[in-house]
């Protein structure tokens, strides 16, 4: 008999931290500085601020779920399991939209800033090389793919450490160590209350990755102990690295007023460092796509799988895995084959509709842990009020009110891809008269105490 082929567990928590961060990419906080600062009235730290605070709410309850639902699939699968299979289907449906595309931003971000930096040759060129590059690193296994975060993150954070470095040593220059310390980042004459909060809704999308660490799940050691762990862990340091960094970029250029906002970071990187580390900014951004969209793309090939090996997609198609690699091979091709629509896209046409249903997973997995709690109530296991029903309540309506101020047209985008969504849960469930299929899984539901 032919033994199928699985996932290897082979990550501990500092990989699984660092395949968080590489997903964040901690870079992007300098690359939309111009944008929220704009947006906020030149108070960019208060808004990362309170998205972190948002974001950890959400980010307990992945912890939460990790614990009792062990397995690849994240927000589908412990939306499935806890609340209904339709709407886990759906979830997973709508954070497609999330782990498809954002591959593929990822990759049009970084064409866009080589073809910038060299303008004869073409965007196409620099978005084939990424994905390339990125879709036989994750083919060969997540321990090559892991080696490669492991020096890609080395660099680019030692670019956010020279930013700052150099931000400060302007300050204390010309305006002496007292400049150091100001609550001007945080609130001013130009702010307010609901240009900080409509910042926070746009600086929440920086944290988009922190619940990508849940899809690895069958491939970390110790999971039920690891994953939750490195959840809180890159949502925390994630979040303490864009309040720093927008704090001493806030401190270089105060208010929000800017010639372009979206290059505003380049611009304060040559003021700074000059035209050298103008270059060393730039390759620290170009490097920080590459880790971003090998961590993202190998999220997304691991949604697939769990959704194929539940055959609500083709099994034998999507649930399969390579027999010498032991991963996903065709979802990383299909990954990458979507990131090839990014020669004919914008940055914003292409993230307009990504952000709905990243919000939309993060409310139902919140809401998730409040069905889990009630379910194993019933069977008679105590769990913690305050873990398991209020901070999740709180961390919904934080989402849902995120999901709230997306702009009108990814609202629409996304109504659309669930209305496919629906379509296609009619035929896989004949008329919505049976549940999607499910592989029956062996490993016991752990409840948290």
């Amino acid at each position: 008999m032919t033994t199928q082929p699985s996932l290897t567990r082979a990550l501990k928590l500092p990989s699984l931290v660092l395949f968080g961060l590489a997903y964040l990419t901690p870079l992007i906080v300098l690359a939309i500085f111009g944008v929220i600062a704009e947006t906020t009235g030149g108070a960019s730290p208060s808004a990362y601020l309170v998205a972190m605070v948002a974001m950890l709410f959400t980010a307990q309850s992945y912890g939460r779920m990790a614990v009792a639902y062990p397995v690849a699939g994240s927000a589908y699968t412990y939306i499935r399991r806890s609340i209904d299979s339709r709407i886990g289907f759906l979830a997973g449906w709508a954070v497609l939209l999330d782990y498809l595309f954002l591959p593929m931003v990822i990759w049009l971000i970084g064409g866009s800033y080589l073809t910038a930096q060299f303008p004869d040759i073409p965007i196409g060129v620099w978005i084939v090389a990424f994905i390339a590059v990125t879709t036989l690193l994750n083919v060969v296994g997540v321990k090559v793919a892991d080696k490669a975060n492991y020096l890609l993150m080395a660099f680019q954070l030692l670019v956010i450490v020279l930013f700052v470095a150099l931000s400060v040593g302007t300050l204390v220059s010309t305006s002496g160590a007292s400049a150091l310390i100001s609550t001007a980042p945080f609130f001013n004459d130009t702010s307010s209350f609901d240009k900080i909060t409509a910042g926070a809704a746009i600086a929440a999308y920086s944290f988009l990755g922190f619940d990508a660490v849940s899809t690895l799940t069958e491939e970390t050691i110790e999971p039920k102990k690891t994953v939750p762990k490195a959840i809180m862990l890159v949502a925390l340091i994630g979040g303490a690295i864009f309040v720093v960094v927008s704090y001493t970029t806030q401190l270089i250029h105060p208010g929000g007023v800017f010639d372009d906002s979206a290059s505003a970071a380049s611009d304060i990187a040559l003021k700074i460092g000059g035209q050298f580390f103008g270059a060393v900014f730039l390759a620290g951004l170009v490097v920080s796509q590459f880790a971003s969209g090998l961590a993202a793309q190998a999220s997304a090939s691991r949604l697939l799988f769990a959704m194929g090996r539940d055959s609500v997609l083709p099994k034998k198609v999507f649930g399969a895995l390579n027999k010498s690699f032991h991963t996903p091979v065709f979802n990383l091709v299909i990954t990458g084959a979507v990131g090839l629509i990014a020669m004919f896209l914008d940055v914003a046409t292409s993230t307009s509709f990504i952000n709905f249903g990243a919000f939309t997973a993060f409310t139902l997995v919140n809401i998730s842990v409040i069905a889990y709690y009630l379910r194993q109530r019933r069977s008679g296991h105590r769990l913690s009020v305050l873990f398991y029903v209020v901070m999740p309540a709180v961390g919904a309506i934080i989402d849902g009110f995120l999901l709230s101020q997306l702009d009108s047209n990814a609202i629409t985008l996304g109504l659309i891809w669930l209305c496919v969504g629906v379509v296609v849960l009619g035929i896989i469930t004949k008329g919505f008269r049976k549940a999607p299929p499910e592989m029956v899984m062996e490993e016991k539901e752990a409840a948290l105490v």
